[in-house]
């Protein structure tokens, strides 16, 4: 049967040299990776592969929308040398196994691998599940396809359980299979030799037939593929069963092994992963945790020599503003919507909270998932261990595990200085929401304040196209525990009591001055403020509103450096005259103190403002400093914004 051939999408990450060595032969391997829980499986699954590799590789993902926006991602900022990416996309596959009763938990893409014979071009692939942890080094099992006869197309391992023989099966209806069956989370597929055996034919035929008895299959692509070979045994290679330990709730995959140490692969096949009963569980969660937490950017260094150029470091170690030149080249490992996500309801009027924290401030999530209901969506800079603890913390809370609309992307650690732009723009880049509200993590927004914003953008009319910032007031508080103001009257109150007091007012006046809070108590109409030098509010602008410049890390001039931007592209700032946001006390961030106590940084951030005001005027002209010039108070007249009735 003649099916038309996809096109994929090839994303080259790294050429690959000396094609006629052995030794750096490519290997295939292919992965079906659909919706946002599996995406991490998968990176965990590539880790473990990666760690043992000694030949370039080659993925082949056959993924859904969802899982092809984060995988994408992921791989462009892995940067890793020698591994190819293919993406098919699953949407035009599902049809060809979708008529396929089918009750495994995986649902219809449990049975994609069916047609990865006429999806790909390739001549052979490993075909991995997305919960098996790789212990051993692939290209030993690559090798095997050298083993094949010329009848022999599927290399599988024995399935460790009695589900195929055992009467009932588990109260289940089993598929026909030969002997204790095959599993098929760890596959050799000889595609030439499948498409010359007009594969995809083949178990079309023997699923319908089989279907006629047993309505529906149990564990998807694996009934069908042993029913097959129940008809045709020639086709299959069988593997040794150490690259296949199957994991599953009735496994007697202890009588493959006598310690740990002789396992190639650990195949996580029950519907509860690693929390399945085991008599070696113990060891084997130890074998996998290794993976969830090793240093993904160390898997980026050379383990084989198939180059013959190293590369060349990409700034002066010796000058000494490094770690700022450092933290404007690096690629940083970025892994978006590392949960579930939903966003279904889209308004004209709807404002997204785009926010990012470190490890140490991710408890504040809990307090302001509170105070907003709308959408959040959160860049979280964390080493891959860290991202362990924050994925128990979210599971452990009552307040963000139930919440599906909050975005958490991972941006893994790298470099001394926090990369708090480059964490901005990953939150402000998966937002679909007409508006973006942007906000430090440390700060809880007044009750209501979702809605109140929404408000405003009505009765201001304002557009995605408008070039308006809407000014949310920002106050502080040094109490650790407060009672939190319903009202702007009751925050006027706790302002004269000296409970709250307006932004950085002792430290950073200017930071927040143009804002004119001693008009915002009196005022019950939003009004204009016009800029004033190191000015860095609160604000509310359209998701088409220009990125931070992501040379500004650590601590210094990386808001101001925005808004300046802002002003240079002649925006307006509207002041919200009954809106407020509230800072919460912390500890102080080490770059705060690196910028308080080391002469050099400061030196370093003068010259890097230095350098963004000049390419400022050079891309917008000599009007530019016009602009940007320290206004007069009669310059400053404060005017009065003209609201829809």
């Amino acid at each position: 049967m003649d099916v038309e051939k996809e096109s994929p999408h090839v994303e080259k990450l790294h050429l690959e040299n000396n094609h006629n060595e052995v030794k750096c032969e490519t290997i295939h391997i292919a992965m079906v990776c659909a919706g946002y829980n599996s995406t991490f499986a998968l990176v965990t699954v590539v880790k473990s592969v990666l760690f043992y590799r000694t030949k370039p590789l080659h993925f082949h993902l056959l993924v859904d929308e969802v899982a092809n926006r984060t995988l994408t991602t992921v791989f462009q900022t892995w940067d890793l040398p020698y591994v190819n990416l293919t993406y098919y996309k699953a949407e035009k596959w599902v049809p060809k196994v979708s008529w396929i009763p089918n009750k495994h938990y995986s649902g219809v893409y449990g049975l994609l691998k069916l047609i990865l014979p006429d999806a790909m071009r390739e001549d052979k692939v490993l075909v991995f599940d997305t919960d098996v942890t790789v212990l051993n080094d692939v290209s030993l099992l690559w090798q095997m396809f050298e083993k094949f006869t010329s009848d022999q197309a599927l290399g599988l391992t024995e399935n460790q359980s009695h589900w195929y023989i055992k009467a009932l099966s588990y109260g289940q209806r089993p598929w026909p299979a030969l002997g204790r069956g095959f599993n098929t989370g760890v596959m050799l597929m000889h595609l030439q030799q499948l498409r010359k055996r007009k594969f995809m034919s083949l178990w079309e035929t023997v699923a319908k037939r089989v279907l006629v008895h047993i309505p529906e299959t149990s564990l998807a692509d694996q009934d069908i593929i042993n029913a097959v070979v129940k008809e045709h045994s020639s086709i299959v290679y069988k593997i040794q069963c150490t690259w296949n330990i199957q994991l599953s709730d009735h496994t007697i995959s202890d009588i493959c092994y006598r310690d740990t140490s002789q396992i190639n692969i650990v195949h996580w096949n029950s519907p509860r992963k690693q929390d399945v009963y085991n008599k070696h569980i113990n060891q084997f969660r130890k074998l996998h945790k290794v993976f969830l937490e090793m240093d993904g950017n160390l898997l980026r260094k050379r383990l084989f020599g198939c180059d013959k150029h190293e590369t060349v470091s990409q700034y002066n170690e010796s000058t000494l503003c490094r770690e700022f030149t450092r933290g404007a080249t690096t690629l940083y490992r970025t892994h978006p919507f590392l949960l579930e996500y939903e966003y279904n309801v889209y308004a004209s009027t709807d404002i997204a909270l785009a926010t990012q924290c470190s490890v140490e401030r991710i408890p504040l999530l809990e307090d302001l998932s509170k105070h907003w209901p709308g959408t959040i969506s959160v860049a979280l800079y964390l080493t891959d261990a860290e991202v362990q603890n924050f994925l128990e913390f979210v599971r452990g809370s009552i307040e963000l595990r139930n919440r599906k609309n909050i975005a958490y992307h991972v941006v893994y650690k790298d470099g001394e200085l926090y990369p708090i732009n480059y964490l901005r723009n990953t939150a402000m880049s998966y937002i679909s929401t007409p508006f973006i509200f942007q906000l430090d993590v440390d700060f809880l927004p007044q009750y209501g304040l979702h809605e109140s914003l929404m408000n405003y953008i009505i009765k201001l009319n304002i557009s995605e196209s408008d070039k308006v910032a809407l000014i949310v007031p920002a106050f502080e508080t040094e109490r650790y525990r407060f009672i939190f103001p319903a009202n702007k009257d009751e925050l006027l109150k706790f302002l004269k009591r000296g409970v709250l007091y307006t932004f950085r007012y002792h430290v950073w006046t200017q930071g927040h001055a143009a804002t004119n809070y001693s008009y915002w108590r009196n005022t019950m109409e939003p009004y204009e403020v016009s800029w004033e030098p190191d000015f860095e509010p609160y604000i509310v602008v359209s998701r088409k509103a220009p990125r931070y410049d992501t040379r500004f890390i650590g601590f210094g001039w990386n808001k101001v450096s925005y808004l300046t931007h802002l002003t240079v592209l002649d925006y307006k700032y509207i002041v919200l005259p009954d809106t407020f946001i509230i800072h919460r006390p912390h500890a102080p961030s080490l770059d705060i103190g690196k910028f308080r106590t080391d002469s050099i940084y400061r030196r370093c951030l003068k010259k890097l403002k230095d350098e963004f005001v000049e390419e400022l005027v050079k891309k917008y002209g000599m009007q530019t400093l016009l602009k940007l010039k320290k206004m007069t108070k009669e310059e400053r007249i404060l005017k009065s914004v003209e609201t829809k009735k």
